[in-house]
């Protein structure tokens, strides 16, 4: 799970997008916090595809926080037309060198390259054999690369006078990629191809504004904050913008009347039922986002309306509050508390240096020591139903009930968790490739693991009617088992067997 976004000035080849695309990664900060970078499209410039990544969060990597710094790099890295990325590893290292955009330099303009990936390839391993056989370095344990080497051997194949067929190119890939890959594509002729896969795993969105320019994004918030409709882009189609058009400047530097570069948004395959990524919406899609028609807001709210209702403990008394763990538990835990009555506390604060640990795969037991404030005086001496959207590894929740008691005074807690138990691991995306890593993966859920006073999970019906999808338009592999594509079967039969 990382963000994409990019922006193209589709009728004034002056405008500098750089601006754009920074905010829009400012909005997205929440689905990659290890890097971020930007390629931008200048024909007026010698070099005329132009990188600036760095590992860091946005406001760190384009210098936002230093005037003149942050200008010269919009001076240096603006252009009419760009792509930006945040990055949230699932695979490769934590180095600098895998942030993204991947830019594949070439002499030809149209065979210059670089790309922006969201998702992950269940089959990567095999994809990154089948090159090494035939002769490829493969520099980064990264599927990123290998999506980079196999647009290349495709543009590759079109002679020097013919157009590239993207639609024929991603059709081609279909062939080799299985797992969620949305990919935003731009070339030194200044075209520019935004691809959602198939099964639209991961949420992509499009928009033009007032002035005429494209915006997509991982999400809508993006869009929204810039008072753009948003579009969902759905799954199996990708939008392409030929770049044949901007500003005509007439002899003296005088600009002509502008004509409109060429975009359209098609097909390339055959549609297949889809599998939206429920998680999207209970844990990583920003609060003001709308996914594939549904409120990330209203869902959130209709889990805890959800928990609320399936509640069996008896709650008249007094003593109860209910507490939720920041940030993606506030609002369901505020319509729990709602529904059943009882006082709504935040009991704790979330240290916002310290991120979000379940995207933060470095020492995650360090930063959950740093992670959480503990209001002692509002919760010492009570009963505490704490709300979490979801228990993936077990680590954060032990040792916050465990605070909760020893140190905040907690007279009871008991735990109300916004999703089924995750027992399977996710080829897709999200960092739990393994079932050893998942607490429900090997173990029967029991609230003693966690010092708890107990412990319920949302029924899978209860999460099918938040989310307000059927079940067969959700990937809910990690709840069931059941994966959508023939690699996550295949890698999900090799593990059980172990």
């Amino acid at each position: 799970m990382c963000g994409i976004v990019g922006a193209y000035s589709l009728h004034d080849n002056t405008k500098n997008v750089y601006p754009l695309i920074v905010r829009g990664l400012l909005d997205l900060q929440h689905r990659g916090q290890l890097s971020a970078g930007i390629t931008s499209y200048n024909p007026e410039r010698k070099r005329i595809l132009q990188t600036h990544k760095d590992n860091g969060k946005v406001h760190e990597v384009f210098q936002i926080n230093h005037p003149y710094k942050s200008k010269k790099l919009s001076t240096d890295y603006g252009g009419h037309v760009a792509i930006g990325h945040t990055r949230y590893a699932t695979s490769g290292d934590n180095g600098d060198q895998l942030a993204q955009p991947f830019e594949r330099p070439h002499g030809r303009k149209s065979k210059w390259f670089s790309l922006a990936f969201n998702g992950n390839l269940a089959n990567y391993s095999h994809l990154k054999s089948g090159l090494e056989e035939v002769g490829y370095n493969m520099t980064y344990d990264s599927d990123t690369e290998v999506i980079m080497h196999f647009l290349s051997r495709e543009v590759q194949s079109h002679k020097p006078w013919e157009d590239l067929n993207f639609k024929e190119i991603f059709q081609n890939l279909l062939t080799d990629f299985d797992g969620s890959w949305n990919i935003s594509f731009l070339n030194a002729d200044g075209k520019l191809v935004v691809v959602r896969d198939p099964l639209g795993l991961k949420p992509l969105c499009w928009g033009i504004s007032k002035d005429g320019i494209l915006i997509f994004s991982s999400e809508s918030v993006v869009l929204s904050n810039l008072q753009i409709k948003a579009n969902n882009l759905e799954p199996g189609h990708m939008i392409i913008v030929e770049g044949a058009g901007g500003n005509k400047k007439e002899a003296g530097g005088k600009i002509s009347a502008p004509y409109d570069n060429k975009m359209t948004i098609v097909p390339y395959t055959k549609p297949v039922p889809s599998s939206y990524c429920f998680f999207e919406w209970i844990y990583f899609g920003h609060l003001a986002s709308v996914i594939d028609g549904e409120s990330t807001y209203h869902v959130r709210e209709r889990i805890g309306e959800e928990l609320a209702k399936e509640e069996t403990l008896g709650l008249e008394e007094n003593g109860w509050i209910v507490v939720p763990v920041p940030e993606s538990s506030y609002v369901a835990a505020a319509k729990y508390a709602q529904v059943t009555g009882m006082p709504f506390v935040q009991g704790l604060l979330k240290n916002h240096s310290v991120g979000r640990t379940f995207i933060d795969n470095t020492n995650r037991q360090h930063n959950i020591s740093l992670k959480f404030t503990h209001l002692k005086e509002v919760i010492q001496g009570k009963k505490v139903i704490l709300i979490d959207d979801s228990i993936v590894r077990g680590t954060t929740m032990k040792a916050l009930v465990t605070n909760l008691k020893e140190w905040s005074g907690a007279k009871e807690v008991h735990l109300r968790i916004g999703c089924p138990p995750i027992i399977s691991p996710c080829f897709y995306g999200i960092d739990f490739p393994t079932i050893k890593e998942l607490y429900a993966g090997e173990n029967t859920p029991n609230s003693k693991d966690f010092n708890a006073n107990s412990l319920k999970y949302l029924s899978f019906g209860g999460l099918l009617d938040a989310v307000n999808k059927k079940k067969k338009d959700l990937c809910t592999a990690c709840l069931t088992s059941e994966y959508p594509t023939m690699e996550g079967k295949a890698r999900w039969l090799e593990q059980a067997a172990r």
